[in-house]
């Protein structure tokens, strides 16, 4: 798939708890983005967790999410990957990967837009990536 597909989301402001196209957390954009290119829905996880500054709660939403029957954790990136980063001591941010090295992310400080992952700030703070199952399904057939 053309990786053109990410331009449609580059620019979304941050908005915490977002889960729409007027505005979205790291979270909300991932599962923007699974819905409108993939058919996906993830889950919300609005309710599970109550603020954005609750680190600890992010950190086990993600960490119960990887652990989870539809994610596959894999070493070599592809697109549409999820890619986990800690934030302090704690897993609290996720981006999309568009191409090895490249995602799509939001954080508070601005909207969404391409970082590469894997130089730069993020580098070290790269703690997984993980395929949706439906995902790791369609790439083995």
């Amino acid at each position: 798939m053309n990786a053109g597909w990410s331009n449609e989301f580059v620019g979304i402001p941050y908005v915490a708890f977002g889960r729409d196209r007027a505005g979205v957390d790291c979270w909300g954009l991932a599962k923007l983005v699974f819905a409108e290119i993939l058919g996906i829905e993830l889950p919300s996880y609005i309710e599970q967790y109550t603020s954005q500054e609750e680190r600890s709660e992010l950190d086990a939403l993600i960490g119960s999410a990887a652990g989870s029957e539809i994610w596959v954790g894999t070493v070599q990136a592809a697109t549409f990957d999820i890619v986990v980063f800690r934030r302090g001591h704690m897993e609290a941010h996720v981006g999309i990967v568009v191409s090895p090295g490249l995602m799509l992310h939001t954080s508070a400080d601005d909207h969404s837009r391409l970082e590469h992952y894997s130089s730069g700030r993020w580098a070290h703070r790269l703690t997984g990536i993980y395929r949706h199952f439906e995902m790791h399904l369609r790439a083995a057939q």
